[in-house]
């Protein structure tokens, strides 16, 4: 029974991680497009909030829930290259999120160098690890 309520809170927890990468390399777009001070001053809060506020804490609580995860049935986990795969792919997805981090702070100094046109490219990353993630965990192809 602790397994599921782990695993419920664990892909809760995900959800909102995901949530959260996808809207702020977003917000990264409109903050490079704009070129006004209000707007630029606006979307450093936001950036700021939902990085440190939804983004930071949600990646905190859906790592150590995994890791719980693996503790309660560790066979489960350890003998599929599946789950390897799927462990390189999230090691891959906080790297995302410091870089997301980085971009965050260039942002807040006023330091950004990148166009709009970086931050759509950019804002497609975490799709591509979230499908292969959701691959190896529901089909287990190895």
């Amino acid at each position: 029974m602790t397994y599921l309520w782990v695993k419920a809170f664990h892909i809760i927890a995900i959800v909102c991680w995901f949530a959260a990468l996808f809207y702020l390399p977003r917000l990264f777009v409109y903050h490079a497009m704009s070129d006004d001070e209000t707007s630029k001053e606006r979307f450093k809060i936001m950036e700021r909030k939902l990085y440190r506020g939804i983004m930071t804490p949600s990646a905190i609580i859906s790592v150590l829930l995994g890791i719980w995860l693996v503790s309660l049935m560790p066979s489960l986990y350890m003998a599929g290259g599946w789950f390897h795969a799927k462990v390189t792919m999230v090691l891959l997805l906080v790297i995302y999120h410091a870089l997301c981090g980085y971009h965050l702070k260039q942002f807040r100094d006023d330091k950004n160098t990148k166009s709009h046109v970086y931050f759509r490219w950019f804002n497609e990353m975490p799709v591509l690890l979230l499908i292969g993630i959701i691959i190896m965990v529901v089909v287990k192809p190895f």
